[in-house]
Order: structure tokens, then sequence, then C-alpha cells
């Protein structure tokens, strides 16, 4: 037993050593393991930046042409997200410069808006919106309510002072109320988006580098009658925890620097520990090798492997709650993204990461992760039993086998 077990790390030892010569001795992996989790993070982090919509040229049309409606149009220039572009004579000039994109929004002032207010009654103001970017809207959506809050307090309080009550006095609102951003203080969409892209950039180079080797490896064998000159004759566990630990060695650094360097450096939210984020690169690194080698099987050239990343990128961006809760989903996309092991991985480090969690209270999708790895593994072993992917020889059959 002594013998076979030495015989075994003898086997898992080769297989690693190895592995890593065919990673330092392939351009393209190379490109995938370490050119795209070092350059992709602070490519996609700059073009976030800046986060916030800044100074949105809109159009005024404005039918009153009185006093409180002029200052109306300068209280919305003044506001941060938001710039008066130009004044347009009708609401037809103001759609031709929306249609040409010179304004992102129109502001229509009514004709009675001076006399409502001077009545003491509701004005009404319409705001068009264009929502082709969500981002844009949410930016007029908020300058606007707070500038419709302030202009209600302001009148409320010159109403009361006319009764012969002090300014002083008056409170601003019945209801002081205060917006806290838990996870994203900025309200910037590269604090929101980012530490999940982070997470799902690892996890995709990772499968794109194991399914180019697994092609790689194919190539040789029909070229060679079946036989693969590079691969080491191990047993299948071996074969397959001896690769693993080779990504494992490779991913452990790169995964430190995109998901805590990067972050420091764009000034992103990263209220975890170095040591944190150790805990979810390790199972996460682990599932993710073994679903590549999963993904090999349907691999017989290294440019397939392009396909593998075409068809699951947007996928599992969808699944993994980035774009849209998954809570809100339904129970079998919930099911299928649960098969991802970047959903857990984005899930736990971003409640790690922005919200301060601690691996106590987030050990759930650490849990999930490592039981994918151990549902990957089995599958794997059992491909590679039954086709011999990554043996030195093609099995084509179970007695061979």
């Amino acid at each position: 037993m002594s013998h076979t077990r030495d015989n075994w790390l003898t086997s898992l030892f080769r297989v690693w050593r190895r592995e890593f010569y065919l990673v330092f001795h392939d351009l393209g992996v190379m490109l995938f393991f370490f050119a795209l989790p070092l350059f992709y993070p602070i490519v996609y982090t700059l073009i976030y930046n800046p986060e916030l919509i800044r100074d949105m040229p809109i159009a005024v049309v404005d039918h009153s042409r009185t006093a409180p409606s002029r200052e109306l149009a300068r209280m919305v220039d003044a506001t941060d997200g938001l710039k008066v572009y130009q004044y347009a004579p009708d609401m037809e000039a103001a759609r031709r410069m929306m249609n040409r994109k010179e304004v992102y929004g129109i502001l229509e002032i009514p004709a009675g808006y001076a006399r409502q207010l001077g009545r003491g009654e509701q004005a009404n103001v319409t705001y068009y919106a264009d929502v082709s970017l969500l981002l844009r809207y949410r930016q007029a959506l908020f300058n606007l309510t707070d500038l419709q809050m302030a202009i209600a307090t302001r009148h409320q309080q010159e109403k009361i002072a006319s009764g012969g009550l002090l300014l002083q006095d008056i409170g601003g609102s019945p209801i002081d109320t205060q917006s806290v951003m838990m996870g994203d203080p900025t309200q910037g969409f590269a604090s929101f988006i980012m530490p999940g892209v982070l997470v799902l950039i690892l996890h995709q180079s990772l499968i794109l580098g194991v399914a180019m080797l697994a092609g790689g490896s194919a190539e040789r064998r029909r070229r060679n009658g079946g036989l693969d000159p590079m691969s080491v004759d191990a047993p299948a566990s071996a074969t397959l925890i001896g690769k693993t630990l080779c990504y494992t060695t490779i991913y452990t650094p790169m995964a430190l620097y995109a998901l805590h360097f990067v972050p420091w450096m764009f000034t992103l939210p990263h209220l975890d520990s170095m040591l944190d984020s150790l805990v979810y690169i390790l199972p996460m690194t682990v599932a993710a090798s073994m679903l590549g080698f999963c993904v090999a099987s349907f691999v017989t050239e290294r440019e397939a492997s392009l396909m593998v990343v075409v068809f699951t990128s947007v996928v599992f961006l969808f699944l993994s709650g980035l774009t849209w809760p998954r809570y809100a989903m339904g129970p079998f996309w919930q099911l299928v993204g649960g098969f991802i092991p970047a959903t857990w991985g984005i899930e736990g480090f971003i409640r790690l990461n922005s919200n301060g969690a601690t691996f106590a209270q987030q050990s759930h999708p650490a849990m999930m992760l490592w039981g994918l790895a151990a549902l990957y593994f089995a599958v794997a072993w059992i491909l590679t039993r039954r086709f011999g992917l990554f043996a030195g020889v093609r099995r084509t059959s179970p007695r061979t086998a």
C-alpha cells in the first residue's frame, strides 16, 4: 500500500511539473493565464471611470418664459448631474436635438407654471428621458427629485412665513431622510460592477486556458495515432489533482493582484483582508479548474477553446446576479446559476470586499464552491477514465480503459 501511495504521489508530482512546462511553453495559454488577469482588470476599471455621470446635457422648452421658470432652469443647470445644453423654442426642436444625441433629456415647463405657483397650486413640469442607458436616467431622476423637494420646501416655508411665523421656526420637512449606500458609498458604476467582474475574469480566463491546453493535447493525439507524447502516464485522480495544483499555484498571485490590489489602486471598495481573499481564491480556482476539465471533453482543437468563452461568458455574467439579482430569477435559472463556480465566488467576494462581512458569515458560498469542486472532479474523473482525455494514450472503450 505504501508503494502504491508513493507511486501515486510521484505521478502527481510528474503531472504537476509537466503541466508547468506546457503552460510556460504555450504562448496562447500564457496570454490567458497572465495577460488577461493582469491587464483586463485595469482596462475595465479605466473604462468605467469616472464612475458617475456629470453634466448630462438636456434641452429646456420653456413655455412659461417667466422669472420662476427661468429660475427653475438655472437650478437644474446648477446640479452636478445635469447641464442645460440649449433652450429649444418648441418640443419639435428639442426632439431633433435628442435624435442627434446632442441632449439626453428634455425638460418642458408649461405655460401656467408661474401662475400655478403664485396661486399655491401644484405646478407640473414634464421631463422626457432617454432611457437607452439607465445610468443617465438614474442621474436625472436623482437630481430632479432632490430639486423638487428643495423647491417644495422653500415654497412651504414662504407660505407659512406669510402667516406671521418666523422662518427659523419652520422645519424643512416633517421627515428627514438620509440614504446610506452600503457597499457602494460613492454610488459609482465601477464600485458596483467591478468587484464581480474581476472574479468573472479570473474564472473565464482559467477555463479558457484549461480548454486550450486540452485542445492542444487532442491535436497531438491525432498527429501521433492516439498518443500524446507530452502527457504523463498517471492515474486519473493524480492527473486531475496535479493539473489543478499547477493552476492554483499560478492563479493565487494573479487572483490576489486582481481582487486585492486593483481595487486598492482605483479606490474601489476593498474592506476584506488578503487572507479573506485567499479563502475564496482557493475553492473557486479548484472548482473552475474541474469545470474546465469537464468542458475540455468537447474541445478537439486549440481554437475551439475560444468558442467556450464566446458561449459561456455572457450567460455566466447574467446568471451570476451582477446584472439582475438572483433572488428575482426563476427557480430554474437559480438552479442553473448555482452550478457555475463564478456565481458563488462573486456572491461571497462582494459581501466580503464591499460589505465587510466576515468569512463565518459567508461560509455558505465557500461550501458551495467546495461542493462544486467535488462534483466536477467526479465528472472529470469519469470522463478521464472513460475517454482518456488527459492520458498519454487515447482510450476508446471500457475494455482498454
